[in-house]
């Protein structure tokens, strides 16, 4: 009898339905632009704060505190068992299938899918924060998180109330000037960011955030590819007039260091967060995977919009009005459709423009490693709508060769 994991993989010919994944922070305000019901940003209570964030291809719980709901930030597969439609969690796919959906070269290395996108989407600024490396979040039995942003065109109509990152901190400022923002933390504004340089966001162009690096972000709606942790510590105490609780201050900290400012600060890379040139080595403008002209004579546009990262990488395809198109890929991948309607593999695809919590869709799918290299055949519908589909991959990219 075949696994409900190897009927999926079969349905789908190398090719897994998601549904939806809603993910609520407390600290925010929804953006309300990831398509979601009106009705159902609060949806799971006031307590646990409004839906903001939308998860993709993720294997990675998300980390909320005591009241994180069963498989928080899990992604599902969907498929027909006994005539019904039934979800299974893709972390169990791909612990069962392994080499099978996501290629041996990840399987043998890590033993699992290790990284994961999503929208996050937010009214107002995020407070200045970080995510620690490798070796910080060791200590508390965690992954280090780098992370990239990118502002797809379709989801950011309004760039709400602060569509401005802040990015670590500003050359000639002391440690001990950051240490003493730190120490303050529990008496009011910390003024933290007094000490570090804004940067207009602008919707089709990204940015690539180390671990290590002080950030800010901005009220844009951001696709935002990163390794598989959520792992982080929030630096600023008051944002947007909203107090920060000071254990988020200490969220990542050894239970031995509470308290211990140089811990804080140790976590900070002071190299990277005080290079002078910012926009010269983090943004990311989109790269053309092949000429351009070639590209639109076969019927699509496909570019790199992450790339600075060896944890993951990200590309925009864009398959033109009415045609038909084969991509292949040297790796697996999530992703989620932005814009158009379609046909990919034998699965239907579509861009919804408001989704009930709880309701399925045809919006997002992950790709095998063999269905990706063999060719995934793409059919434009539409006579006029182009398809758009942000693909998200993991590290070393074979085909990342910038």
């Amino acid at each position: 009898m075949a696994t409900l994991a190897e009927k999926a993989l079969e349905q789908g010919k190398g090719i897994l339905r998601l549904s939806p994944t809603w993910v609520p922070r407390s600290f925010c305000v929804p953006g309300r632009r990831i398509k979601l019901h009106p009705d159902d940003y609060y949806v799971l209570g006031g307590e646990r704060g409004g839906i903001d964030e939308r998860w993709f291809s993720s294997t990675t719980p998300a980390e909320n505190g005591p009241l994180t709901g069963k498989n928080e930030g899990l992604s599902h597969v969907v498929l027909e068992d006994g005539g019904k439609e039934v979800q299974i969690l893709l972390k169990d796919v791909i612990d069962e299938l392994k080499g099978e959906i996501i290629g041996d070269r990840l399987w043998n290395e890590y033993k699992s899918w290790p990284m994961y996108s999503k929208f996050f989407d937010n009214m107002g600024p995020l407070p200045h924060h970080i995510h620690h490396n490798d070796e910080h979040a060791a200590k508390i039995g965690q992954k280090g998180k780098p992370e990239a942003y990118y502002f797809p065109p379709q989801v950011n109509n309004h760039g709400g109330d602060f569509p401005y990152t802040f990015f670590g901190i500003t050359p000639g400022t002391t440690k001990e000037q950051i240490k003493e923002c730190l120490m303050n933390f529990t008496k009011g504004d910390n003024k933290i960011t007094n000490y570090s340089s804004a940067f207009r966001l602008e919707p089709g162009t990204g940015w690539d955030v180390p671990p290590g690096m002080l950030h800010a972000p901005g009220s844009m709606c951001t696709y935002e590819p990163q390794k598989a942790s959520d792992v982080f510590a929030m630096y600023q105490s008051l944002v947007n007039e909203a107090i920060i609780p000071e254990e988020l201050l200490w969220n990542g900290t050894p239970k031995d260091r509470m308290g211990d400012y140089d811990q804080l600060m140790e976590v900070i890379d002071w190299e990277l967060n005080t290079d002078p040139n910012m926009l010269e080595t983090r943004f990311m403008r989109p790269i053309p995977v092949e000429p351009m002209e070639e590209m639109e004579a076969k019927g699509y546009i496909d570019k790199w919009i992450c790339y600075r990262s060896d944890a993951f990488s990200a590309k925009e395809l864009t398959v033109l009005p009415g045609k038909t198109v084969t991509i292949k890929d040297s790796a697996c991948y999530g992703m989620i459709m932005m814009q158009g309607h379609g046909k990919m593999g034998d699965w239907p695809i579509e861009t919804p423009s408001l989704i009930r919590y709880g309701q399925l869709t045809h919006d997002e799918y992950f790709v095998t490693e063999k269905a990706a290299k063999e060719g995934v055949t793409i059919t434009n519908l539409s006579p006029t709508d182009p398809i758009v589909m942000l693909k998200h991959f993991g590290p070393d990219n074979p085909d990342l060769k910038l």
